[in-house]
Order: structure tokens, then sequence, then C-alpha cells
């Protein structure tokens, strides 16, 4: 583990210069550095006080961080089909509604319709990949064919259909997780 590098890490994270970091504990800028760049070891009680300062225990400290997830297998992505409605829709990031945003994917069958949509404070990507879909936003339709694109503030009742003769397929991103 590389304690110099994740302290100031931690320092950078609270948003404190070295010397703000320093004055909380009593050392200097320079010692800060020294201790950041491995040059220099901090006993005991000096570590634990900047530890305090930068708000974590040494359990956490020194537990390692597990790597966050960036690709997903199509085995990770889990499908919903809506025979009725003529859709299918593939969450693309597994729990991805607990996140800022929410991609999916959805192919719509001849004649599919997602379902209707409340307004909400989220905003919305839209990318055709095939055939072509219309947003109903309010009462205005917008269509957008092929490597087309969709951009809009959900803050109105909205619905996307398919407006293509055949079968189209979309990439959706939301933030603000609505669907």
């Amino acid at each position: 583990m590389d304690i110099g590098s994740k302290l100031r890490d931690l320092r950078i994270r609270k948003n404190l210069t070295q010397e703000e970091l320093g004055e909380r504990v009593d050392l200097t800028k320079g010692y800060i550095s020294q201790l950041e760049h491995n040059q220099s070891s901090p006993s005991m009680e000096t570590f634990f006080d900047l530890l305090n300062v930068l708000g974590q225990s040494p359990a956490e400290f020194f537990t390692e961080e597990r790597k966050p997830q960036l690709v997903y297998p199509v085995a990770d992505q889990t499908e919903f089909t809506d025979a009725e409605r003529g859709y299918t829709l593939r969450w693309l990031v597994p729990e991805s509604n607990e996140n800022e945003m929410e991609p999916v994917c959805i192919d719509f069958a001849p004649g599919g319709s997602f379902k209707t949509f409340e307004p909400s404070p989220a905003e919305t990507f839209i990318f055709v990949v095939k055939g072509a879909v219309a947003l109903v936003l309010g009462t205005t339709r917008h269509e957008a064919k092929a490597g087309e694109t969709i951009y809009f503030h959900a803050n109105q009742q909205h619905q996307i259909v398919n407006a293509a003769k055949g079968a189209s397929r979309v990439i959706l991103v939301a933030t603000a997780s609505y669907l």
C-alpha cells in the first residue's frame, strides 16, 4: 500500500492544501509533502491526527478499496420484454438506477411504444441506432431516424414510440432514473 499517495488522495478529496492540512495538525507544508511522497514516516500520534482531520479511521484507511467495475459484459445485462406494447428493454449497467445516469437499450417491434412517463426532473438522451422513433413530449411530436439524437428535459408527460414501418432500436440515457 502506498500510504503517501493515499494520504494525498484523502487530502485532495477534503479539498485541503498541504499547508491547510499541516496547520490543522501542527505540521509544516514541507513535512506533509514528504509524507505524501513517502520520504518520511509519521509517528503513530501524528498519523492518527492526520486521519482524524481527513475523516477516516485507521481501519478505513488500511482497507483496500475495491476497484470500480468499468466494463459490463452482456451476461450482466438484464432484459424485460413487454410483448403487448411491443418493446424489449435492456439495462446495460446493473443497478444503474442507483447511479446518476441510467443507460438502456430499447428494441421496438413494428407499432411498438414505450410506456407513458409523468413529468420528472430528469434529462434524457436518446440515440437512434436503427429505424426511427418519435418522442411525444406533452402535445408535441418529435421524430428522429437512425443516426440522429434526441435530448430533452422530462418536465412534461412523454412517451417514445416506434415511427418506422419495421423494427427500431435506441440507446437511451436518463438522469434521475425514472425508467
